[in-house]
């Protein structure tokens, strides 16, 4: 046979009534493998159970016994060949089954816990015998995590045993929760034994506890340790008179950690459970067995015998088999045939356990490993019965180390070649009743096998949270959420998560709640009023439609229509001495060319393209030049011609039209050849402009290379300086129709307009840079225009009378 240890505890004097399943759980596993002829045929396993009674020396004893006991108690002497233990199941907690390991493991005997531990202060020693059917505690951290980012939940409390297993969870989880930006609002030890002797002492810790739970902003608490914890925390709140402070205490969410479970002893039993409606936990993962519940169904005293149940029924049902030993308040006698299943869940259940089911797997699994270990030993021998009688323990453990089975539930039970389960935990929801009895939903599990930070699974919607939440998500936050258009300003002396929410800057948005800094938007989208979401830029450029671009194109339109009325007047009128005067090609030249300026203008109107960039300065600048070409070589034409009148004057062959359009071409030919070499070595394109306007993106003609655009402007107010110097020289030479006045008139306007340009131009971006450029360009066209050839029209349309031959002097023509 083989011998198992459970451990089934007690509190005082009460028994928790609840581990009884514990014993059970191996009775009926082992009942079923004897009663299956495919596994273990012609052997039957036998069990022993013995309490640890979480004490440390009462452990050690109760190992030693197992290991030697059998009629007397002789240590390191086997005395009884009856007696064959091949493995050892327990115990529920570290503590328990690290005690039995320090005594077994000198055996190589196999150790299956079912507890759920950190499994590494038992690894780090070596304890090869170790083998843990719960998985590791560390994937109940990292399901912790998910589940608190799942929810929002980033200001929790904690309660822990106030143990060394305590803590090296806080150690860990203080880790884990600054580095995923959560944070802690307390820490709260309970002793491992009520203080009794210390009233004192008891009462103060009573009412830190009772501060702690009353905490307004922590809405979620976190709870490590064992099943007392929950009597612990029941008892604080039944102290502080419960059912006066109802309302304040019940808003809260409680996480526990497997393998706390709701167990209620004694007087504790009359207690209701609606503190704890709504909590959620971390259950070891586990299916419902069949033929298990009609197992416990029949299990009676008077049927069934062991060293437990007597007790166990006795707390169960508040009675006494004996009125000489009572230990009921009530006095009453057990019958002996009471019914289990009008127990409440908190101090017997009928559906099998998480620990239950580990237990049932467990001697599964050693009855695996034994099998295979017969089935492998008889290929050798033929003495099976010689085979069992000699197989030792430690000739388990190489069968042990990576078995696999299919349970009676139709599940895989796998154990890794580390000895450790990979089954996970479920999360249970619990929902009270009335008549303390509660039930707890699966709503999600932990698979440790999916990717890492993923292996959370939660159906949200089967949660039920607690009536005083209204059904409504529990917020545990230090402070409310910052909503868009705010961003989390830490605050001084606080923790991280606690903060003020300021709104973010100008310029900036956040989109999200909750955000630690406030962003810019992309280049092409500007921030909203509210700073929490952004809008397309509009695309924008001058166009003929807004105000401004009509206005402008209606001036170019209408100053290029009265130019062509001035050149129609004067070709009609051609063959008049004040149209003749001053040389008439050079008057039809500058003419066109004030046309094509014009004209020229709305290139700078229309939408920015590849073409019109790449045309609108040069154009601009070559007709411009032809313009103030012109009136250099007219004013030149003027001066040339009154010195050719002096006697013996050598300027008499320079008189004529090949010096005038040697000038209007030579002049023009350099600005040509400034275009050229501008639009081959840095050509203007279009662009987009998405810094300078908040709520638009401006399209507009990147001139390339500034310093060729500055080259184009710089040539052209050289020619107009000349042209006006030259003129102011001429303008008091003797001519009746001498334009040197006009012209200086007309070159000082237009150097005006241009110098004042240059800083109108820096200062402006976008569509303003372009109507300045126009506007310069219709101002100074206009007024060589108006200048030059206005004061000419008004002679040859209202003052006929004055263009006559004996008003003029025609040579020049």
């Amino acid at each position: 046979g083989w011998k198992g240890e459970s451990t089934l505890n007690l509190v005082g004097f009460d028994v928790v009534t609840k581990f009884y399943q514990h014993v059970l759980a191996m009775a009926f596993a082992v009942k079923k493998i004897n009663e299956d002829s495919k596994i273990l045929p012609n052997i039957t396993l036998g069990f022993h159970i013995y309490d640890s009674y979480y004490n440390p020396r009462l452990t050690y004893r109760t190992t030693l016994d197992l290991l030697f006991k059998s009629k007397g108690f002789f240590p390191n002497y086997k005395c009884d060949n009856q007696k064959n233990l091949i493995a050892i199941i327990g115990g529920l907690d570290a503590s328990t089954s690290s005690y039995m390991a320090e005594s077994i493991n000198l055996f190589k005997i196999p150790q299956l816990t079912y507890g759920s531990f950190n499994q590494e202060e038992l690894q780090a020693t070596e304890l090869s015998s170790l083998y843990f059917m719960v998985s590791k505690e560390e994937h109940q951290y990292s399901g912790i995590i998910q589940l608190l980012h799942h929810f929002g939940w980033t200001w929790i409390g904690a309660f822990t045993f106030d143990k060394n297993k305590g803590e090296h969870f806080l150690q860990k989880l203080n880790l884990l929760l600054s580095q995923n930006r959560i944070c802690l609002a307390f820490t709260q030890k309970l002793p491992e034994h009520v203080p009794i002797e210390d009233l004192a002492e008891l009462f103060d810790l009573i009412s830190t506890l009772f501060k702690k739970l009353i905490d307004q902003k922590a809405k979620v608490f976190l709870v490590y340790g064992e099943s007392f914890t929950i009597l612990w925390l029941r008892y604080v709140v039944f102290m502080y008179g419960y059912e006066n402070k109802k309302i304040a205490i019940l808003r809260k969410v409680w996480i526990l950690m497997f393998p706390i479970d709701f167990i209620f002893t004694g007087y504790q039993r009359g207690w209701d459970l609606e503190l704890f409606h709504g909590a959620v936990s971390f259950t070891v993962h586990s299916r419902e067995i069949q033929g298990f519940k009609e197992f416990l169904q029949v299990i009676k005293p008077s049927t069934h015998k062991d060293g437990f149940i007597q007790e166990v029924w006795e707390q169960l049902f508040d009675c006494s088999f004996s009125k000489e030993g009572s230990s009921s308040m009530s006095n009453e006698i057990c019958s002996g045939e009471e019914n289990l299943e009008i127990l409440p869940v908190s101090q017997f259940e009928l559906q099998m356990s998480g620990q239950s089911y580990t237990i049932y797997n467990a001697v599964y699994a050693v009855a695996h490993s034994l099998d295979e270990a017969m089935r492998s030993r008889a290929q050798h021998r033929e003495s099976q019965r010689f085979e069992f009688q000699t197989l030792q323990p430690w000739q388990l453990h190489p069968f042990l180390q990576g078995i696999s089975f299919n349970n009676s539930a139709g599940e895989r039970v796998l154990l890794n070649e580390k000895g450790e389960a990979t089954s996970g935990f479920d999360i249970t929801n619990m929902i009270t009743f009335p008549n303390r009895s509660y039930q707890k939903v699966r709503v999600g599990k932990i698979d440790p096998s999916s990717p890492k930070g993923k292996e959370l699974f939660i159906s949200e919607d089967m949660i039920v949270w607690h009536p005083a939440f209204n059904q409504v998500l529990p917020i545990s936050l230090c402070n409310d959420h910052c909503s868009p258009g705010y961003w989390k300003k830490g605050m001084e002396g606080e923790q991280f998560c606690c903060y003020n929410c300021v709104l973010c800057p100008e310029g900036k948005i956040s989109n999200q709640n909750d955000m630690d800094n406030c962003f810019e938007c992309s280049v092409d989208h500007y921030p909203n009023k509210e700073r929490k979401g952004c809008i397309l830029k509009l695309l924008a450029f001058l166009t003929f439609e807004e105000n401004l671009g009509t206005g402008l194109s209606s001036a170019a339109i209408g100053f290029f229509f009265l130019t062509s009325w001035v050149l129609g007047i004067f070709i009609k009128h051609r063959d008049t001495p004040i149209v003749k005067a001053n040389n008439r090609s050079l008057t039809y030249t500058l003419l066109v060319s004030l046309l094509l300026c014009f004209l020229s203008s709305l290139l700078f109107l229309s939408q920015p393209g590849r073409v019109t960039c790449l045309l609108r300065q040069p154009t601009f600048g070559i007709t411009f030049s032809v313009a103030i070409s012109s009136l250099l070589a007219k004013t030149i034409t003027v001066v040339v011609a009154f010195m050719a009148t002096k006697p013996g004057s050598q300027m008499r062959k320079w008189v004529g039209k090949r010096l005038a359009f040697f000038i209007v071409l030579s002049c023009s030919i350099i600005q040509v050849c400034i275009c050229i070499i501008w639009l081959s070595t840095s050509p203007p394109f279009p662009e987009l402009d998405m810094h300078t306007q908040l709520q638009e993106m401006i399209l507009q003609c990147n001139e390339g290379s500034a310093s060729f655009f500055y080259c184009v402007l710089g040539y052209m107010g050289i020619l107009a300086i000349a042209s006006f110097i030259v003129a102011f020289l001429a303008r008091k030479l003797p001519d009746s129709f001498n334009e040197a006045k006009f012209i200086t008139f007309s070159m000082l306007a237009f150097c005006s307009i241009w110098i004042s340009f240059f800083p109108s131009y820096q200062s402006t971006k976008g569509k303003a840079m372009v109507a300045v450029e126009v506007f310069s360009i219709l101002s100074s066209n206009a007024a060589l225009l108006g200048c030059i050839f206005l004061p000419k029209c008004y002679i040859i349309v209202l003052r006929s009378d004055l263009n006559h031959r004996d008003k003029k002097d025609d040579k020049r023509d």
